[in-house]
């Protein structure tokens, strides 16, 4: 620090107070009884104020820079405006007496009622009365009374925020604002002596001369007390807040708590914390003595960053929180404390007394220096706002205007800066990863030296050396090494391994750590400039520049100096390269000179430089700063220039080291300059140097490509890693790999290189000059630069013209040029790809062209563009190129995918061998269009047997799971017949047969279940109740053991005895009922079954006889519940039941004798023997599809006996069945009319009936066999209410439509396409 005098005045009386207008123009003392103005800048005194009549003790500015107060002995506060004009303004109860009075404000603190003002020619009379309410506990003025001061005014201060004015005196203070009219007051326990306002403007400190020190609020209520040790015999003199915010309680914290400890290094900011102030009386050290209840309720009040520095006359310095805790410990001063100011920025404090100077002090209270030493006590001192002057006020009136000059103090060693900060503070910054470290050492810093591990810091009364924890290079934890308890005066200061060394004008001396001087060294001349240039640990060098122009190296383990040089001027800085092979010198007239240190040898020299730093990663650069700009220079090669504030003080890789004012920053600087020079004298290994010390991408792919071209490969292979081009890096490997196996033309190689840099022309010269035209005929293609191509290739081999045609064709498919690659794909014969690109494309037209020009025998591409035909659906030209080529089985399968049948028929009549290949995949097709008669057929034509069963069993359990129960009975009659038509083979005829007769069984049961089914779920029944009686009855003795899936029990035995009961078969709905209680019964059933369980019971235990069933064979009536089954009980004959009513019809089966065949059977029958002659009994009514023979009389007057009636009373009887045998006698007199005939086609046998009652007709299905009668006598078949379907799904010649024999029988596949109907 240096203080440097600006101006100095001297007064007629002692300087009490000074005050410096917030912009720091104007200079305000508080001198005798008057008040002096000065221009800072010069010191000239603009204007002496008179308006107080007695000592003027205080004066103090408005942090607005409107208006300032001063406070005299004459009791009376006067406001002055920035214009220096005095205003006086009264306030009192009622408005002021005089407009004229709006403009001079005065306190007036005179006993009388009326003042009399005589001031600047202004005489006016005015009456002050002052009412205000006094907290309580203080004195309240009584209406009446006036609010003046009773003694001497002591001090003044602005609210820095609201602009309320402080003033006190002896015995009590007031509290002004401009916007109020009245003036509040407190009284004072004792003198007070100074004041202080906080920097938000909540709280005012008032400092008493008991030595206590009361903070109250705006208001004037106290809210805390601090009792000072020493009492009355420690008057506080001089109290301040801190201006800055940002002071940090706990780092005050940690260096008051250390005052025993040298170097407390802090790592870490700490943060403010808040707490809440409440009114308190604290003790001399900081703890909280008793606190008092507030008996109001304060507002919540946050701790704030303010801390209050009071100087006292116990000769002690001591800080305080807002909250009245003591920081830290008190500092002696040893002199009376008479003044204190902070800096603007509250980094420093001012501090002068009766030790007759001003001395500076850190926030922390350690003493820095005298700022000036004067002849008598130092009464008043003050900073200007904002800057480095302060002002000394003396008792004998010498006014002092002083500029502290803050000097650098810094070392700095490779990437580590280390400086002062805050006088006392040594900061170390790591210049590449940014991190600091903050050593405090509570004492003035004067002098820093930083080498490699090692760190010196010079206190006033020592030597502090500091090492790193580690040898980690990003290590920035510091310990005590050593002390060097001695006070030292030097120039500068240097540490290595072992030693300090001590500058000391011509002088140098080397010290151990302990302090003792091993070596001396006196030259000729001042030093100017001292560096460390490394070495072993206790022999490093050093270089020193003489103001003489000598440059020495000295070894600290050497007595004797070598000297390097000697220039003509003077040396300002130094700097060696890194092989110590060149000097840099920088002299005092700017100029860089750059010596060859062996040779003696001016190598260069460049103007404009204030400082010099070689680049300690390489030999050849450095750089110099001056006159705002940096010079890079390499080798030998012109500067390159840029923009730069400040010196260079260290060149390491791409970084350069800049102090500026007072810190240092390292910018990173491309070195792309040097390196293009290096790059245009093909230089390549050292532009490569100079790359690695930092430049930028595009910089490093130039130096790739330069020595790639001038084929320096291995430069460019590492220049091409750092851009991590793998293109570049595989050519420049396939290079070298040529060249191990014996490669050498280097034409070749470049060739190369100009292709992959896009010189293609150049390239192909290369190639043709080495002999490789083939080469650049690739290149080209590759490129697509066919035209190139073809102007290179000129009149050549007409394969290689065709090579490109087609190489051009691939490139107009890839950018999407279809039609042209298409035209050029077929010039060139190429009539694949040309198919693929029409086909992708959809061009039909151009398909079937292509297809019709090509020859028969080039099959690949006929076969392509059929294929593109029929996914673009057009099967006819796809058939046309099937043709073309002779594919008839592709020719079948196109036929079959487009569902083109009648063509795919057709081509299968001719060539039988695809027979397969087209009627399983139309077998399939009908299958899914529900077909399924059709699909069978396809499927027998195609002898697919498998596959038609397997679909009808499918349709089967579909239709049973869906209670589809007719449908479930035809698909079992065509599984039936399936099986039957199978059975025709010998080796599956038992199986097939065995499986014929069970699916007719349940194609009959499922046919019955359907009126079942219907007539218990549907509201509306369609048969009467002695069909569904029938039914029922007939499914109750036709059921197995294991019922069939889907059919129902319960459903059965509740149709039966619903009906059962309706008819009057009581007997039997008791039994049906009985049957029910043992089945689970579904809650729908449940009520009804129930219900008719209890009134069968009121009915006889009997069956109507009208309901018996008759056997026609032996005449027997058969119970109603037969537990033989749908059999005589008598003669075992099996009832045929009809199809429709499900009566029992009147036919009898008979067999043939043995030797009679089927065909002599149907002769014998058709001849018909003469018949005992009748009356016009009988009437024939012949139709389209049946023939009916009626009775018209019911007498019969027939004589003779029947020989088949004849034959049955012969068989009559007997536990076994017997089944009826004939003659050809028996089959020569029956009448064909008598006869139905099942016609089973082999290996089945025919079935014969015989009817046995002339006057019921009968009629059979011929695709079924199934036969239904009718009771009624008229000639229409049935009635409409039967809407049965036989069990093979087609409407049966009972239902009221009609259906042509022909027609039905070729539907149905009957053996005979007509309907058998006959008439009794």
């Amino acid at each position: 620090m240096r203080v440097v005098l600006t101006w100095r005045d001297k007064a007629e009386h002692c300087i009490n107070d000074i005050a410096f207008k917030p912009d720091g123009t104007q200079l305000i003392l508080a001198a005798g009884d008057r008040l002096l103005v000065y221009d800072t800048s010069d010191g000239t005194l603009l204007q002496p104020l008179k308006g107080h009549k007695d000592t003027v003790y205080c004066v103090a500015y408005a942090k607005d820079g409107k208006r300032f107060a001063s406070g005299s002995a004459d009791k009376s506060v006067i406001i002055w405006t920035s214009k220096l004009e005095g205003i006086l303004k009264l306030f009192a109860q009622f408005s002021l007496l005089s407009k004229d009075l709006s403009c001079f404000q005065i306190w007036s603190v005179m006993p009388s009622l009326h003042l009399h003002l005589i001031f600047l020619g202004l005489h006016k009379t005015v009456r002050v009365t002052a009412i205000h309410k006094a907290p309580k506990g203080q004195i309240q003025n009584q209406p009446g009374q006036h609010s003046e001061h009773n003694d001497s005014i002591q001090c003044v201060s602005y609210n820095p925020v609201t602009h309320q004015l402080a003033s006190c005196s002896s015995s009590d203070f007031g509290l002004w604002s401009p916007e109020q009219k009245s003036v509040s007051k407190d009284k004072s326990s004792s003198k007070i002596i100074c004041c202080s306002w906080t920097n938000d403007g909540q709280y005012l400190a008032l400092g008493l001369f008991s030595g206590i020190i009361s903070i109250r609020n705006k208001n004037g209520e106290e809210k805390v007390k601090i009792e000072r040790p020493g009492g009355s015999l420690s008057p506080i003199w001089s109290i301040c807040w801190n201006p800055s915010r940002q002071c940090n309680f706990e780092q005050l914290l940690t260096v008051y708590n250390n005052n025993d400890a040298e170097g407390v290094i802090v790592n870490t900011n700490f943060q403010e914390i808040p707490s809440t102030l409440k009114s308190a009386v604290y003790s001399s050290q900081g703890s909280e003595a008793e606190e008092e209840e507030p008996k109001e309720q304060d507002d919540n009040l946050e701790e704030h960053n303010d801390i209050l520095a009071v100087a006292d006359w116990g000769q002690k310095l001591s800080f305080y929180q807002l909250s009245g805790k003591q920081i830290g410990k008190d500092r002696v001063l040893n002199f009376d404390p008479c003044c204190i100011s902070y800096f603007s920025k509250g980094e420093y404090i001012l501090l002068g007394g009766s030790d007759k100077q001003a001395s500076l002090f850190t926030k922390d209270g350690v003493r820095l220096g005298t700022v000036g030493e004067q002849n008598s006590w130092v009464w008043t001192c003050r900073v200007k706002p904002d800057s480095n002057y302060v002002v000394v006020g003396c008792q004998d009136g010498t006014i002092s205007f002083y500029q502290l000059i803050f000097s650098t103090v810094h070392g700095l060693y490779k990437d580590r800066y280390a400086y002062r900060d805050s006088m006392t503070d040594v900061i170390v910054q790591h210049l590449i990863t940014e991190q600091k470290v903050r050593i405090k050492c509570k004492e003035l810093v004067k002098k820093i030296a930083i080498y490699r591990n090692r760190l010196a810091i010079q206190l006033p009364e020592k030597i502090l050396i500091y090492e790193l924890y580690s040898e980690d290079s990003s290590d920035m934890h510091y310990r005590v090494k050593e002390r060097i308890v001695k006070k030292f005066e030097c120039n500068l200061l240097v540490v290595c391994a072992s030693h300090i060394i001590l500058c000391q004008e011509k002088r140098l001396q080397c010290l151990s750590f302990s302090g003792v001087k091993e070596r001396e060294w006196q030259m000729e001349s001042l030093i100017r400039y001292i560096k460390v240039i490394g070495g072993p640990p206790g022999r490093e060098g050093l270089l020193v520049g003489l103001k003489n122009g000598q440059i020495l190296k000295i070894f600290v383990d050497n007595l004797f100096a070598i000297v390097l040089l000697k220039q003509a001027t003077a040396v300002r800085c130094l700097d060696m390269s890194a092989s110590r092979k060149k000097l840099a010198v920088v002299d005092e007239n700017d100029t860089c000179l750059v010596y060859d240190i062996h040779t003696k040898e001016l190598l260069f020299q460049e103007p404009n430089a204030n400082s010099v730093a070689w680049n300690t990663q390489c030999e050849d650069m450095l750089c110099f700063s001056g006159g705002g700009y940096l010079n890079i220079k390499a080798s030998t090669f012109p500067v390159h220039r840029q923009k730069l504030q400040g010196f260079v003080v260290g060149y390491n890789g791409s970084k350069i080291f800049c102090l500026h004012v007072f810190s240092i920053s390292a910018v990173e600087v491309p070195q792309s300059a040097p390196m293009y020079q290096y790059l245009d004298r093909k230089m390549f290994k050292e532009a490569y140097q100079i790359a690695c010390l930092g430049v930028t991408d595009t910089d490093w792919r130039e130096l790739a490509m330069e020595a790639l071209e001038g084929l320096d490969f291995e430069t460019a292979k590492k220049a091409f890693i750092r851009v991590q081009d793998l293109r570049y890096l595989e050519l420049i490997s396939s290079i070298e790999e040529r060249k191990k196996r014996g490669e050498t033309n280097n034409d070749l190689f470049l060739a190369d290189v100009f292709s992959y840099q896009g010189k293609f022309h150049e390239a192909a010269k290369l190639y043709k000059r080495s002999g490789h035209e083939n080469l650049a005929l690739e290149m080209y293609t590759d490129l697509r630069m066919f035209e190139c191509a073809k102007d290179f290739l000129g009149s050549g081999d007409p394969k290689e013209t065709k090579m490109l045609i087609t190489k051009q064709a691939d490139w107009a498919r890839n950018i999407k040029e279809p039609k042209a690659a298409v035209e050029m794909y077929i010039s060139a014969g190429e009539h694949v790809k040309a198919i693929e690109i029409c086909g992708d494309h959809g061009w039909v037209d151009t398909l079937i062209d292509i297809a019709r020009k090509l020859d028969k025998a080039e099959r690949e591409p006929l076969l392509l563009c059929a294929t593109y035909l029929k996914k673009l659906d057009s099967p006819g030209y796809a058939a046309e190129t099937y043709l073309k080529m002779g594919d008839l089985k592709s020719l079948v399968q196109l036929h079959v995918e487009t569902q083109c049948w009648d063509e795919a028929f057709a081509l299968g009549e001719k060539h039988p061998e695809f027979k397969d290949d087209i009627y399983v995949p139309y077998a399939q097709w009908l299958a899914e269009n529900d077909r399924f008669e059709e699909a069978q057929q396809a499927f027998h034509k195609a002898g697919r047997q498998r596959e038609a069963v397997q679909v009808l069993e499918q349709l089967t359990d579909n239709a049973v799971a869906e209670s589809r129960f007719n449908d479930a009975a035809y698909y079992y009659w065509m599984l039936s017949m399936q099986c039957l038509d199978i059975a025709q083979d010998p080796a599956q005829k038992d199986v097939m047969l065995g499986k014929f007769h069970h699916f007719q069984r349940l194609a009959e049961l499922y046919h019955g279940y359907h009126a079942i089914h219907r007539h218990t779920e549907d509201p509306f029944s369609v048969h009467g109740p002695e069909t569904l009686f029938n039914i029922s009855r007939f499914l109750l003795h036709s059921l197995p053991k294991d019922t069939p899936s889907g059919i129902s029990k319960v459903k059965i035995l509740f149709t039966l005895a619903k009906q059962s009961k309706a008819l009057g078969a009581y007997r039997l709905a008791r039994h049906a009922y009985d049957k029910l209680r043992g089945l689970y019964i579904p809650a729908r059933f449940q009520k009804s079954i129930e219900l008719g369980t209890l009134t069968i019971r009121a009915k006889p235990f009997h069956d109507s006889e009208e309901l018996v069933p008759l056997c026609y064979r032996c005449s027997t009536n058969n119970p109603l519940l037969n537990n033989l089954g749908n059999v005589c009980i008598n003669c075992r004959q099996p009832f045929i039941f009809s199809a429709s009513s499900y009566d029992v019809l009147h036919l009898v089966e008979f067999c043939l004798e043995e030797g009679i065949t089927d065909e002599e059977a149907i002769s014998l029958i058709d001849l018909e023997a003469p018949r005992p002659k009748r009356e016009d009994r009988q009437q024939e009514t012949v139709n389209n599809s049946s023939q009916i023979l009626q009775l018209v009389e019911t007498k019969d007057s027939m004589g003779d006996e029947d020989p088949f009636t004849a034959k049955l009373s012969f068989e009559q009887g007997g536990s076994e069945f017997v089944p009826v045998v004939v003659s050809r006698l028996v089959l020569r007199s029956m009448s064909r009319r008598d006869v139905i005939i099942k016609r089973w086609p082999p290996p089945l046998r025919w079935q014969y009936f015989r009817s046995l009652l002339p006057d019921a007709s009968i009629t059979m299905c011929p695709s079924c066999f199934q036969v239904g009668g009718h009771s009624s006598s008229s000639c229409v078949l049935f009635s409409a209410t039967f809407a049965l379907r036989c069990p093979s799904g087609r409407p049966g010649p009972w239902e009221e439509e009609h259906i042509h024999s022909s027609k039905l029988g070729k539907r149905l596949g009957c053996p005979r396409p007509y309907l058998h109907s006959m008439c009794i």
